[in-house]
């Protein structure tokens, strides 16, 4: 069970990070063609900047799932390194529970504030629903949630190793 999870934690956290990476790629490039529009042919293309902003947005949240991983988020290194062997298994089932505890919020919310705004339109881009920005929320969520478990099970800790 313990491997399958994993398994399942590895290859939804993998297809996370190569979205986040889509995303940020796409950002630079929509970056580069408005720079290119605005200051050498001096059309300038306003609804790049929309669809910079929501691929930010849809980076930032594929990616938490491997910060969950990594052990980087929800952090309480000073209790975790000044605590004892069984107080730091309890502090990390806490830290678990909150966080699935907020990723369960995160996705009823999310997904009930992208139903409402789906009836808005993106400005620049008339033509697509807002609905699509809005569902990075649950989205990354429920990306999270495997990453959670995988940190639980299996613990990283990559973070202390790195803190200055």
């Amino acid at each position: 069970m313990k491997n399958a999870l994993l398994s399942l934690e590895r290859w939804t956290t993998a297809c996370a990070m190569a979205g986040a990476c889509a995303m940020l790629a796409l950002a630079a490039l929509l970056g580069m063609f408005q720079i290119l529009m605005r200051f050498v042919l001096e059309q300038p293309a306003e609804w790049t900047e929309v669809l910079i902003r929501f691929s930010l947005i849809w980076m930032v949240f594929l990616a938490i799932p491997m910060a969950f991983r990594q052990g980087a988020m929800v952090s309480v290194d000073v209790l975790h390194r000044w605590s004892p062997p069984r107080i730091r298994r309890l502090l990390e089932y806490l830290v678990c529970t909150a966080s699935l505890l907020l990723m369960a919020v995160l996705m009823y919310w999310g997904w009930d504030y992208a139903q409402r705004g789906s009836v808005q339109t993106m400005a620049g881009l008339e033509s697509v629903s807002m609905f699509w920005a809005y569902v990075a929320v649950p989205v990354g969520a429920l990306f999270s949630v495997p990453g959670i478990l995988g940190n639980l099970l299996d613990p990283q800790r990559n973070e202390l190793e790195t803190a200055q």
